[in-house]
């Protein structure tokens, strides 16, 4: 009879405890007594009901019903330009549902006679979800429907994004709090499908931190499949690839991404090659979009009869302005005194796009709030980046509901005031790209690592030594592996 052995409890990780770490935060918790203290041991004793994920799925479902509650009048009244503009109830749902055929049967790529400027898996979620709201027409009743669907699925996705956000460091589940409770999730959640995309590449990330590299490709590439931005994540893995030598952790994500990406879209590009270049030829041909660096000069341009850009020279410049961006973020990742997490470097790239991007639309947030989560989860700089967010939110929805409209502009928001609240909301990213990096560079201030932790979300690459790090102020100190591997063994020698 084979022996069993004795069953072993297995010890819970204790938690880094936001009243503890976060000294803003530690500010607003006299009215419950303040600041945990410092015997007690959250994560090493049963909370009982409410544990930290279920605390974090009740703080999303109360963020969804306000930002539902954001929603109340054109849910009441109807989506009609320009009253959802001024009533800052804006959603594509039911613009799409109305114009791109979906509410009368027809499926993004599967209609050769219809064309949808979003990628593949978005085009899907958007068609399947139109045949699930009953009746036919495009009456308001309909509308509502597609609308209140689309936004439940949202909510949905929304959770799985703060567990998995809440999983990928089991010390810090708390920091996921941020994205639960961002104001910028709440302002534009339900505009766009984007959520769907933020939500694959944090369960990605989440398989990524597990050492599962294959399962981490697999979502990057579905996520990318639904919007292109979470392929900037392998980037990201790149640079620590390089920096550690462990190169197959790279392939194996990068090639289970592709995979994946190739699984949903060449299918679609086989039956409907029309249908599946049009996101490629829409996103290229098309102007300067609302909010974005380039449409805010075009704005002053043509105020001052300067000479505006067209989407030709904006693609160029958009596209060397992020490669160089890229190029300083390899850099400071190879030449840090300590490799850079994962997150960090993730949140630096995606910024980045965001900031060059021709396009910004009010949704387009959503991206950074989980990455900023894992990157750098201080409340007083996240509150502050909101902030700015929400303030170019209200201005963005003004501006359009007097570009709209036609109306007298004392009557609405003027474009000085509007390029004001876009250049703010992209300085307010730029700072945390600045704090970020500072962290890189000097990683006492990382509010992650601390002596025994390193990067908990960078999976195979955690606790990695370096194979190839650059000595900026030496540059002769910079050798490459094989040439170290030589210098070490004549010393040996």
């Amino acid at each position: 009879m084979q022996e069993t052995k004795p069953h072993r409890k297995q010890k819970r990780a204790r938690f880094v405890i936001p009243s503890r770490s976060d000294s803003f935060l530690a500010k607003f918790t006299e009215v419950a007594g303040g600041p945990l203290g410092s015997h007690s041991a959250p994560g090493a004793v049963s909370p009982g009901f409410f544990t930290v994920e279920r605390v974090l799925v009740i703080f999303t479902v109360l963020a969804a019903l306000l930002g539902i509650l954001i929603k109340g009048y054109c849910r009441v009244n109807g989506w009609e330009t320009p009253t959802h503009f001024y009533a800052t109830c804006y959603s594509d749902f039911p613009e799409l549902f109305r114009s791109r055929g979906l509410g009368e049967g027809v499926i993004p790529f599967f209609d050769r006679e219809s064309l949808f400027e979003y990628p593949v898996i978005m085009g899907l979620i958007a068609g399947a979800t139109a045949l699930l709201v009953p009746g036919s027409g495009l009456d308001l009743e309909r509308i509502r429907g597609y609308f209140d669907l689309n936004a439940t699925l949202v909510v949905a996705v929304w959770i799985a994004t703060v567990l998995a956000t809440a999983r990928i460091n089991r010390r810090r589940p708390w920091d996921a709090a941020m994205v639960a409770l961002a104001p910028g999730i709440v302002l534009s959640g339900f505009i766009n499908w984007d959520m769907w995309a933020v939500a694959m590449l944090a369960v990605g990330m989440y398989f990524f931190a597990r050492k599962r590299p294959a399962l981490a490709g697999v979502f990057i590439g579905l996520g990318t499949a639904t919007k292109l931005y979470p392929v900037l994540i392998l980037g990201a893995v790149l640079v620590l690839a390089i920096r550690s030598g462990r190169f197959r952790t790279f392939f194996v994500t990068a090639g289970a991404a592709a995979a994946s990406w190739l699984v949903v879209n060449l299918p679609i590009a086989i039956m409907n090659p029309p249908g599946w270049r049009y996101f490629f030829e829409f996103t290229q041909d098309r102007p300067a979009g609302f909010s974005s660096l380039w449409f805010a000069y075009n704005l002053v341009a043509e105020r001052l009869h300067w000479m505006q850009m067209g989407a030709a020279t904006i693609n160029s410049l958009a596209l060397y302005l992020f490669v160089t961006a890229c190029a300083l973020i390899a850099l400071l990742g190879l030449a840090a005194p300590r490799r850079p997490r994962l997150a960090q470097l993730a949140f630096l790239i995606v910024a980045a796009f965001i900031l060059t991007n021709k396009v910004y639309s009010p949704q387009f947030v959503l991206w950074l709030v989980p990455l900023l989560a894992l990157a750098r989860p201080r409340w007083r700089d996240f509150l502050l980046w909101q902030a700015a967010e929400a303030l170019h939110w209200v201005a963005v929805w003004m501006f359009l509901g007097q570009y709209t409209s036609g109306g007298a502009p004392q009557h609405n928001l003027d474009m000085p005031y509007y390029v004001l609240a876009v250049l703010l909301h992209m300085a307010a990213t730029a700072y945390l790209m600045a704090r970020v990096a500072l962290d890189i560079w000097d990683p006492r201030q990382d509010p992650i690592r601390t002596k025994r932790i390193d990067d908990p979300h960078g999976g195979a690459f955690d606790r990695a030594r370096d194979w190839l790090r650059l000595d900026l102020a030496r540059p002769s100190a910079s050798l490459l592996p094989w040439q170290r591997t030589m210098t070490e063994s004549g010393r040996d020698g």
